[in-house]
């Protein structure tokens, strides 16, 4: 079975990877209170393919949300010069343009008894001030669509892995709260690793080591199977970010191992000890410690502080200090392979203030 990896698709510029209804309904139901009175901008959408935009759709008034925005790259299918048959396929030849909708109300349009995904259809087609062209590609970085950002007060969907930095890095300048599915190594990016030291950013609530199944266009080569005769992809570097409260994060993590030196060497070139799995992080252990990446799906930013991270080592970089190399167990007769967070225990910090004084 083929392995998908966001990595490889952000290096490829592979970004068609379209997330499933359930792993979408899957998370946000945890999210339903923050979402009322607040203005919903899905931006790297078309709501022609987006499950992100169906879903609030079908959720607008469970939610209690006061508009819903997508936007999508110019690669929106048209049937001539008639709106977008926004949940069925066509057949005709697509003409590529971007475009955005803008919902601030779902009814019984159509008159049939129910509220649903075909109301929704109804009110974009017969409703001129629904759809409307956008002047440029639809790029999430272009001037009107960071007005329509500016405007939003969440925003939710599945960026392009390619360009997953800059897009943090935009959320983060206009200070929008956010949840967004990215690369797990987008952990060990700077701009995202910063976000975690402020505790601006944390992961979701769905498990970070199950990964997702995503639907890629019928011409991928690589998939594992079809669902409904659309190729699926099972990507196990995925995750959930966001800004938004996430109750796991709040929880202490129960400390139960005790330190030796045998158990947790020390590196060579580092002041720290090395912990193999975050469930043997000892609780008795005063200094800092090297955990996997891991962690940060655990951290509780009320027990633990973020010191850097290994082998980048930003904050001695910006200094201008030479990068160092990976941190090393040469004197155990091992080298760390992978990316270490290197943390102290705050109850530490806390006690050791209180010494000095």
């Amino acid at each position: 079975m083929p392995r998908m990896d966001l990595s490889a698709a952000r290096q490829a510029k592979k970004d068609e990877f379209y997330t499933q209804l359930g792993d979408i309904a899957k998370e946000l139901k945890y999210y339903k209170p923050y979402f009322k009175d607040k203005v919903v901008f899905c931006n790297s959408d078309d709501p022609y393919e987006s499950n992100f935009f169906k879903y609030f759709a079908l959720n607008f008034n469970a939610f209690g949300l006061k508009k819903l925005i997508a936007t999508c790259y110019n690669g929106s299918p048209i049937a001539g010069d008639e709106l977008p048959l926004l949940f069925e396929a066509t057949e005709e030849e697509p003409k590529k343009i971007a475009y955005k909708v803008e919902i601030t109300e779902v009814a019984d349009y159509n008159g049939d008894g129910a509220i649903n995904l075909a109301d929704v259809q109804y009110l974009i087609q017969n409703d001129k001030n629904v759809l409307s062209l956008l002047k440029g590609n639809g790029d999430f970085r272009s001037q009107e669509c960071i007005e329509l950002l500016k405007e939003a007060d969440i925003v939710v969907t599945n960026p392009p892995f390619s360009l997953f930095r800059e897009y943090l890095s935009l959320l983060d300048k206009y200070n929008k709260q956010f949840l967004v599915i990215g690369n797990t190594n987008a952990l060990t990016y700077k701009e995202t690793f910063r976000m975690f030291q402020q505790d601006k950013i944390r992961t979701g609530y769905t498990n970070f080591n199950v990964g997702m199944f995503f639907q890629v266009p019928d011409d991928w080569e690589k998939y594992h199977h079809l669902e409904n005769g659309k190729k699926m992809a099972r990507v196990s570097t995925s995750c959930w970010f966001t800004n938004l409260p996430v109750s796991k994060h709040n929880e202490e993590l129960i400390l139960y191992k005790h330190y030796t030196s045998e158990e947790y060497p020390k590196y060579d070139n580092y002041d720290a000890i090395n912990v193999n799995t975050y469930t043997d992080i000892p609780c008795d252990y005063d200094g800092v410690m090297g955990v996997p990446i891991t962690f940060l799906d655990k951290y509780n930013p009320e027990q633990f502080e973020i010191i850097d991270i290994n082998p980048h080592f930003f904050a001695l970089v910006e200094q201008g200090m030479p990068k160092p190399k990976q941190l090393s167990l040469n004197s155990v007769g091992q080298k760390d392979p992978y990316a270490r967070i290197l943390i102290r225990k705050k109850q530490t910090i806390a006690n050791n203030e209180r010494e000095k004084e």
